[in-house]
């Protein structure tokens, strides 16, 4: 696979807590739904790359117990950005869901 995010690929994504690896595909959701009907090209691309992060989570050994949640999470984001949206997701639904790992990284991090 040729992975935007080389050196996360190659073992840098594992070190990372779950929190961190949600915060940061997280981060990418959000710029995919920034540049949402601004810029269809950049928001493919980080709508690209916070699947790509995702995979990266779903392959992550630690996260056994989360597979169920992290394969509905990826439906539903690839439905969002990519189909029909049948789920009826919003940004600000990604907003908050999102929001609560960047609180969780912080805190586990101090």
């Amino acid at each position: 696979m040729n992975y935007q995010h080389k050196n996360l690929a190659a073992g840098r994504w594992f070190e990372l807590s779950f929190f961190e690896q949600m915060a940061n595909i997280g981060s990418e959701v959000e710029r995919a739904m920034k540049w949402r009907g601004k810029n269809s090209e950049y928001s493919y691309l980080a709508s690209d790359r916070a699947l790509e992060l995702l995979d990266l989570t779903i392959s992550d050994p630690k996260n056994l117990k989360r597979l169920k949640e992290l394969f509905r999470l990826r439906e539903v984001l690839a439905d969002y950005f990519y189909f029909d949206n049948i789920y009826k997701s919003d940004n600000q639904k990604w907003h908050n869901y999102f929001n609560a790992f960047n609180y969780a990284a912080v805190i586990n991090e101090h």
